[in-house]
């Protein structure tokens, strides 16, 4: 156990471990509050805010960040995206989920968010933020007297923090996931596949989100700029992208999107290129004495359907909220349900990605049972319209109640 007699102690009433999007939008509701926090994070102010991550925010979840301030240059520059395309059979099929919901969603990839949530924590609502800590360590947390440790940047020493209470948003491998007890109950899920992600140098090829369902392995097209294109190709887990040379990403991309009607993908030079292993998993419940966690501290869902960011925010409107109740007026409503509210989402959420894998990777299963369901689920998508209206509302995250 780390000595912390000799630190140098300060106090805040919370202290934020990691500064994404969960983290930051937790902090900037308590300084709109008045309450003072103060966040760590072990990377740099540049890293963060040029780190490579989803683009895709549902429309309830910017409206919650436009509700507290957050959003002004997202709705200034964000795309909308209001359809998406569907290729199985050498054929594709356009599905528009505005026409079914009048909702859509927000494309604004998340460095920039990041860049808009610590410029309004630390620079307009002047939140206190540490960049580059190291060695961070959490202490008597199952008591009403929880404290953070860490080893400064600029000192090298290690400081102490004393505290009311630790918000855990520091994702899957961060120490706020291995500050959990042994009776902490994590329930895992492996979907035995891997995706290529790949960031593209060119034009998007497409005027809205593709996913290509082909024998050779799923094809995913994004928009992430007029210049720059995400694209994902399903291969074996835990391949090496270097196994992947500039001309087979693009064959196989070619191959596995091509349908009636379209034309070849513009292709550029690849800037990105690794591969991510699907798999997800869900911590229960979400709070353990004075720590709460938020994110992907919390729980991971597989990029399959785009939910995690939307999961982050989720959670730290509600951990936002729920800790400024308590600390200005001593209501304790919020921290009481705050596990068991999110949650309920997240497990939605889960569901949905694994039926949607089902989808995007039963053709390539080389299981014909499994191969010939999913056409069914695809058929069904584009001839019924209660499927459709089903499909959106998971899609879209628009369900009134979770």
């Amino acid at each position: 156990m780390t000595d912390t007699n000799s630190a140098s102690t300060e106090r805040f009433p919370v202290v934020v471990v990691g500064a994404g999007p969960a983290g930051l939008t937790v902090g900037n509701i308590l300084r709109a509050a008045g309450v003072d926090c103060l966040v760590l994070e072990n990377e740099t102010r540049e890293f963060i805010e040029q780190r490579p991550r989803a683009g895709v925010i549902e429309e309830w979840a910017v409206r919650g960040l436009q509700q507290r301030g957050l959003a002004k240059n997202l709705l200034e520059r964000a795309q909308l995206h209001t359809e998406c395309e569907f290729r199985f059979g050498g054929e594709r099929f356009r599905f528009s989920y505005i026409e079914l919901t009048g909702h859509h969603h927000f494309v604004y990839p998340q460095p920039l968010l990041v860049t808009d949530l610590v410029r309004e924590y630390a620079d307009v609502r002047g939140g206190q933020i540490r960049f580059g800590v190291r060695d961070v360590e959490l202490h008597d947390l199952d008591t009403a007297h929880p404290s953070v440790s860490y080893i400064s940047a600029e000192t090298g020493q290690r400081e102490l923090v004393e505290c009311d209470f630790v918000a855990g948003c520091d994702g899957g491998r961060g120490v706020t996931r291995t500050a959990l007890p042994e009776h902490a109950h994590i329930a895992r899920y492996d979907y035995g596949v891997g995706w290529l992600a790949l960031l593209a140098e060119a034009p998007p090829s497409n005027d809205c989100v593709v996913f290509g369902i082909h024998p050779n392995g799923f094809a995913g097209h994004m928009a992430r700029s007029p210049q720059v294109t995400r694209y994902y190709l399903e291969c074996p887990p835990g391949d090496d992208p270097e196994n992947w040379s500039h001309d087979r990403v693009w064959s196989e991309l070619q191959e596995r999107l091509a349908a009636t009607g379209t034309g070849p993908l513009i292709e550029g030079p690849l800037i990105e290129k690794r591969v991510l292993d699907m798999h997800s998993y869900v911590v229960e419940p979400m709070v353990f004495g004075r720590l709460f966690l938020a994110g992907d501290a919390a729980h991971l869902t597989a990029p399959i359907a785009a939910k995690g960011m939307n999961l982050a925010l989720h959670d730290a409107f509600l951990l936002g909220d729920a800790l400024v109740a308590y600390l200005t007026k001593g209501d304790e409503t919020g921290l009481d349900g705050y596990s068991e509210v999110c949650l309920r989402r997240v497990w939605e959420y889960q569901d949905f990605s694994k039926w949607l894998s089902e989808v995007y990777h039963g053709t390539s299963s080389g299981d014909a049972y499994r191969a010939g369901t999913t056409f069914a689920r695809l058929r069904r998508l584009f001839t019924s319209p209660a499927a459709a209206a089903a499909f959106a509302e998971q899609y879209l995250g628009t369900a009134a109640a979770y």
